[in-house]
C-alpha cells in the first residue's frame, strides 16, 4: 500500500449534533447510526466537512503529485527548490523524480476529488493512488470509503468527451448479477462490489 493515514477525524456524533442545530434541536450524547451516516454521505450536507483526513504518499513521481495538486484540499509536497537541497539542479530534475505528497482534506473534498481521480480517463498512475487510498480507507472507515466513486457512477452515465466504457461494463455486470441501481445508494453499493470484483480479477489474472 502506498497510502499512509496520519490522522482521521471521524467524530460523527459532532456531525450529527450540528445537524440537530440546523433543525432547532439540542445536542445529545447519542451516537449516530450507520443509516444516518450513509444518508449524510449520500446527501453531502455541509456538516460532513467536519470529517477530515491527513495522509501521506511517499516516493511518488513528481508529475503524479502535480496531477493530485490540482484538486481543492491542502497538500504539502517535498520541494524541488535549488536553495533547499545540496548538490541539486532543479532545471535538470526529471518529471519522474520521487517526492513525498501529504494531503489534508475534508469528506466533501474527497468526494469531489475522487469523482475525477477514479475515472478511467485519468492518468493510470494517479488513478491507482486513488484506488489504493480507497482500499486502505475501507479497512478502518468503510462507510466513508464507499462514497468515493468515479463521476460516471455518481451521474449514472459518462460525462466525458470520450467514453471509456466503464459505465457500460458496470451496467452489464449489474444486469448479470441482479443488482438494482435505481437509487444513488443502491448504485454506490453495487459499484463497491464491482470495484472489489475488478481488483480481485486484475490480481489473479
Amino acid at each position: 500500500m502506498k497510502t499512509k493515514f496520519n490522522r482521521i477525524i471521524d467524530d460523527w456524533k459532532t456531525v450529527k449534533n450540528h445537524c440537530r442545530t440546523t433543525v432547532g434541536k439540542e445536542f445529545t450524547e447519542k451516537e449516530p447510526t450507520k443509516k444516518f451516516i450513509k444518508a449524510m454521505l449520500i446527501a453531502e450536507h455541509s456538516p460532513i466537512r467536519l470529517i477530515e483526513f491527513d495522509w501521506s504518499w511517499q516516493n511518488i513521481r513528481y508529475w503524479v503529485s502535480t496531477e493530485w495538486s490540482r484538486h481543492k484540499f491542502e497538500k504539502f509536497i517535498s520541494s524541488q527548490r535549488n536553495d533547499r537541497q545540496d548538490k541539486y539542479d532543479r532545471n535538470k530534475a526529471p518529471q519522474d523524480a520521487k517526492v513525498t505528497f501529504d494531503g489534508y482534506a475534508n469528506m466533501q473534498n474527497l468526494i469531489d476529488t475522487f469523482r475525477k481521480r477514479l475515472c478511467l480517463q485519468a492518468a493510470g498512475k494517479a488513478r491507482r493512488l486513488g484506488e489504493d487510498f480507497k482500499i486502505k480507507l475501507s479497512e478502518t472507515n468503510p462507510l466513508e470509503a464507499a462514497v468515493l466513486v468515479p463521476n460516471c457512477i455518481y451521474r449514472a452515465g459518462c460525462p466525458e468527451f470520450g467514453n471509456c466504457q466503464y459505465w457500460n461494463c458496470f451496467v452489464d455486470w449489474c444486469k448479470k448479477n441482479g443488482k438494482n441501481i435505481d437509487t444513488i445508494q443502491s448504485r454506490y453499493d453495487a459499484y463497491n462490489e464491482y470495484f472489489q470484483w475488478t481488483k480481485r480479477k486484475l490480481k489473479f489474472h
